[in-house]
């Protein structure tokens, strides 16, 4: 399991176990809060295609699916 501390979340960099699409590597662009101002979800972008999606940011914790950092 990743340690995902969610204040340091925003332009921290991960790698996907497994490619789709060529898309391995990420970056956190923005952070969703709700109004209590707190993070909610997390909006990453592939580095290869800039392509963005949405993920709750504690499925980063799944270290069979993501890796902190580039690998």
């Amino acid at each position: 399991m990743n340690q995902v501390n969610p204040k340091h979340l925003l332009n921290s960099k991960w790698t996907k176990t497994e490619v789709v699409n060529k898309e391995k590597h990420f970056i956190i662009v923005e952070l969703l809060k709700d109004e209590e101002d707190t993070i909610i979800g997390c909006s990453i972008e592939a580095v290869i295609n800039h392509n963005q999606y949405q993920i709750n940011w504690r499925e980063l914790k799944n270290s069979t699916v993501w890796r902190y950092g580039w690998q």
